[in-house]
């Protein structure tokens, strides 16, 4: 147990997270068990030890963080663990990635029943379906996403500014006052295509080469979180990374099943699910007209996130399919985004019409009142015409 409290302590005091994340206001850190789910490389790990860095310090034994990357845990349960820990004054332990330990999920139970003064947050896979697959922890976990940075994260952390985020809703009514705010203190656009490139996982801040880094956590999203949360033979690896490439140079559209089908050498229902996986994954997006969702053929894929873009070679950048890609990639996480009837139409909660255009090249369009138009290309809005960068504010 001694190593482990100096594993912990030495983390804590050389975490520096370089921006706080929204995250940490919204959990209700007075549940016993909570989840914490992301992709890989949004900044899991450090969230975890950020929270025991604010509320206990590097020395107090009272938190603990461990990762079942340790090979000690292959012969010792993660209950067998917190045992031990909650003898000796343990609150609350902090497991990062609890899905490499077998049988993680009854071991939380057995946490959950036996532990009732122990708090256990862990962190896991954004592939894992925490309450559906694992009926055990239903009702007992509260399950929250960490996900990328946002751009007002990262033009937070880029200038020194401490911008709050906004609702759909406030910038909706309110985005022209919103802009007066900001727009002194700092220029959105002279950031925005850094954002676009490079600004989504954490580790751009890492003095290494972000492509290479992003390559390598993609191959690891695919190797790892899929085959092995998903429990898929590593034979089939070369199709998930194959159906991945061809989802991606298509770009933005409504996917060919069957030419998928046929391209990767498998069934129609394989590939369906393998696209469910690569969403699960935070690889892709699948949007569906309002009223569909899965298992109907989505009516356009997207990446994720507009950094995988460019990291796929040779996708023709598309500033339309890039904005369009930062649009829904804003906006996904709390709330529901549909195709609409048109390209570059999107509703939004089922009611709200969206236009993602061009500020620069639109002067001849007639603007609908029954319409959003998110522009790009510019930093200003006026009544239902507001700057697309904006949206980025809603975490």
């Amino acid at each position: 147990m001694e190593a482990f409290f100096s594993t912990h302590a030495y983390l804590v005091e050389h975490t520096d997270a370089p921006v706080r994340r929204t995250l940490m206001d919204e959990i209700d850190w007075n549940d016993r068990m909570i989840g914490i789910k992301g992709t890989r490389g949004v900044g899991k790990s450090t969230f975890l030890l950020q929270y025991a860095k604010e509320k206990f310090g590097p020395d107090d034994r009272r938190c603990l963080y461990i990762n079942m990357n340790n090979f000690y845990f292959q012969g010792k349960g993660i209950a067998e663990f917190a045992g031990d820990f909650a003898a000796q004054g343990g609150k609350v332990l902090l497991i990062d990635q609890v899905f490499k330990q077998p049988n993680w999920s009854q071991e939380l139970r057995k946490c959950y029943d036996n532990f009732p003064n122990l708090k256990i947050v862990f962190t896991g896979s954004s592939v894992m379906r925490l309450k559906e697959e694992n009926p055990e922890l239903n009702g007992i976990v509260k399950s929250y996403n960490l996900r990328g940075f946002s751009f007002r994260e990262f033009l937070n952390l880029q200038t020194g500014n401490n911008f709050r985020p906004y609702t759909l809703d406030e910038i909706l009514q309110n985005h022209e006052h919103i802009i007066k705010d900001i727009l002194p203190k700092v220029s959105p656009l002279k950031f925005f295509h850094d954002y676009i490139h490079h600004g989504f996982y954490p580790f751009f801040l890492e003095n290494r080469n972000f492509s290479e880094n992003l390559l390598k956590t993609m191959n690891m999203m695919t190797e790892v979180d899929i085959l092995l949360i998903k429990q898929i033979d590593l034979k089939y690896l070369t199709k998930i990374k194959k159906l991945f490439y061809l989802l991606a140079v298509e770009g933005p559209k409504a996917p060919n099943i069957s030419n998928l089908a046929h391209e990767i050498e498998t069934s129609r229902a394989t590939v369906m699910n393998y696209i469910k996986y690569l969403a699960d994954a935070r690889l892709i997006n699948m949007i569906y007209p309002v009223g569909q969702e899965f298992s109907k053929k989505p009516s356009k894929v997207m990446m994720h996130n507009t950094n995988l873009m460019y990291a796929i070679y040779p996708i023709q950048i598309n500033d339309q399919d890039v904005m369009e890609t930062f649009f829904v990639n804003s906006l996904w996480k709390d709330h529901k985004v549909n195709q609409a009837s048109k390209d570059h139409f999107f509703m939004v909660d089922g009611n709200i019409k969206f236009k993602i255009s061009d500020a620069q090249s639109e002067h001849k369009q007639r603007c609908n009142p029954d319409t959003i138009y998110a522009r790009y290309n510019t930093e200003v809005g006026k009544e239902n015409r507001i700057p697309l960068w904006l949206l980025g504010y809603i975490h």
